[in-house]
């Protein structure tokens, strides 16, 4: 009968050749809410009332971007194309591009203006290009985030002017910076641009806001939000080397706190953990038993090479245990998942890794169905001599 089975492995048994502390130097960040991500190993480091809805002002810029961006890559909107400038949009305060009705503006312009210079009104413009009206975007907005998985985001503009019901989470935010990221590689570096002088209509609002830009720490994006309901905030990512981390912050009380807090985290995720090869693919980490196979075992491993963001402090090992429901059932083929790797370090989610089997394991013969026959049978007489005799 099979019966979930758990098998205490050492770090050893698994591969890993560096051994690691249990527990990170934790990050209390002064952000009323905030998620961090290592994008290279998809490895939660911090999640701080991290799916509360929560007033995003301008970082929901970025799911404007994004609708924009699938817009251009299907077609919908050309790059050179120029969009006519509304009443509506014009009319909007803030930060802006400073359009009025009588400009025709390149997406490409309307783009930087939303990310660099997070035009209210440049957001305003391509959202009525794609949605018709203003409101008719954001329920497009909101149905497209649900379809992506954001499902702590609700949308009632295009640029987060305050108001009811306009919300994301912080984890929404930090998916959304790795879709963009990983979906519009080509579009992604307008993210790392300084400055943009629109114009030369508006001097005073041609730099970006994202303070970590230009400090040679690998930040490149995204996006800054401020309004007196939501406070400070930042979309923010930075790669160093191999690795990229993105992070979300918001509720912080100016922009000096956000700019010092908002560069300690970067700090704090690429000096306090290392991304370490862990198992190979193809070498045996545990056995799993069969049941009426032609081998009585089978051998366990991953599918394909492990990497794993660990702690870099205090030597201490990795738990780390195999899961299945067992006796597997024959017959078994090589690659086959049968099972899983769960991983645990302290002040980090565990790590849940499919494992496969390593050998193809067929059917037995009448041999094998005789002495599993007779293995059942006297397990069954135990079972009777043990309650025809209690202790």
């Amino acid at each position: 009968m099979p019966r979930l089975t758990r098998l205490v492995i050492s770090s050893i048994a698994i591969g890993l050749l560096w051994a690691v502390s249990a527990a990170a130097q934790a990050f209390d960040t002064k952000a009323t809410a905030a998620y961090v991500l290592d994008q290279t190993t998809g490895t939660v480091l911090m999640s701080k009332n991290a799916d509360e809805p929560l007033p995003p002002a301008s970082m929901s810029k970025l799911m404007t971007i994004y609708m924009a961006f699938e817009a251009v890559a299907d077609g919908r909107l050309g790059i050179t194309e120029r969009l006519p400038v509304s009443e509506h949009a014009a009319t909007y305060g803030g930060s802006t591009m400073f359009l009025d009705t009588t400009d025709r503006v390149s997406v490409e312009d309307l783009l930087r203006g939303v990310i660099v210079l997070s035009g209210n009104d440049a957001s305003a413009v391509l959202g009525e290009a794609i949605g018709g009206t203003e409101p008719a975007f954001a329920r497009m907005m909101t149905e497209r985030a649900q379809q992506m998985g954001l499902t702590n985001s609700t949308f009632k503009n295009s640029n987060g002017w305050p108001a009811v019901g306009h919300r994301m989470s912080m984890r929404d935010l930090g998916v959304l910076a790795d879709r963009l990221i990983t979906d519009f590689p080509t579009y992604y570096p307008l993210f790392n641009e300084q400055t943009f002088a629109f114009d030369g209509r508006a001097p005073a609002n041609s730099n970006n806001r994202n303070p970590l830009l230009g400090l040679g720490i690998g930040a490149d994006g995204l996006k800054t939000g401020h309004t007196q309901e939501a406070g400070y905030g930042l979309v923010g990512s930075a790669k160093q080397g191999d690795r990229r981390v993105i992070f979300v912050l918001t509720g912080l009380d100016s922009e000096a706190e956000r700019a010092e807090e908002a560069e300690k985290i970067v700090n704090w995720a690429f000096r306090q953990f290392a991304q370490k090869d862990v198992v190979r693919a193809g070498s045996q980490i545990a056995h799993a038993d069969v049941w009426m196979g032609d081998a009585p075992t089978v051998g366990l491993t991953v599918a394909e090479d492990l990497s794993l963001l660990l702690p870099v402090i205090n030597q201490d090992a990795v738990d780390a245990q195999v899961v299945y429901d067992g006796p597997l059932q024959a017959p078994i083929s090589a690659g086959e998942r049968v099972g899983d790797l769960i991983i645990s370090v302290d002040g980090l989610p565990d790590t849940t890794v499919p494992l496969v089997a390593t050998d193809d394991v067929a059917e037995g013969g009448f041999e094998t169905r005789l002495r599993v026959a007779a293995q059942v049978l006297l397990e069954k007489i135990g079972a009777l001599g043990a309650e025809d005799n209690p202790a």
